[in-house]
């Protein structure tokens, strides 16, 4: 029950936020997006990579966020985004797509002394103002994203959308 009203508070929040920012830009297809990534506690979890994000619906529409941080990080100018045990979070303007995200890419550039990077999870949340819409998804990572530790990918891909999206492939790499 708890957890149903702070995500119901969070969309009344995001709404009010896209109502605001639509009252500045009369496109009506700009959706606030906010991301929020937790980094593993393992050791030598943490990265100074550039991390991207690609978000998919279930008709295969795509927003992609080539660099989070610079795109909307929330944490202040001297945090250390994607450190050890940190909780992340992003948001900014992007365009709607058309139904919930179901599917993304997490991509790191392999930039940086420490490239490698362990995620636990995703979670993204879509507003839009012109539907009075909210939707909300989680995407367990619990992966590296490193060249030199298995599955030696810089990039993970999890689809939950329904079956017959998943056999079109809608997720490709970046």
């Amino acid at each position: 029950m708890l957890r149903s009203s702070s995500t119901l508070l969070l969309c009344l929040i995001l709404i009010s936020a896209v109502a605001i920012a639509l009252s500045f830009d009369n496109d009506d297809d700009m959706c606030v997006f906010t991301v929020y990534i937790r980094t593993g506690t393992v050791w030598k979890a943490g990265s100074d990579s550039v991390m991207s994000l690609r978000l998919y619906d279930s008709y295969g529409q795509n927003a992609v966020i080539s660099d989070l941080v610079s795109w909307g990080g929330l944490m202040g100018p001297f945090h250390d985004y994607y450190e050890r045990g940190n909780l992340d979070i992003f948001t900014g303007l992007g365009s709607c797509l058309s139904g919930p995200v179901c599917a993304m890419n997490l991509t790191s550039d392999g930039s940086g002394d420490h490239h490698g990077w362990y995620c636990n999870y995703v979670e993204v949340t879509m507003s839009e103002s012109r539907r009075k819409s909210c939707s909300q998804e989680k995407f367990t990572v619990e992966q590296w994203l490193a060249r030199d530790t298995s599955p030696y990918e810089l990039s993970a891909i999890r689809n939950q959308c329904s079956d017959f999206v998943k056999n079109r492939r809608v997720v490709s790499t970046m």
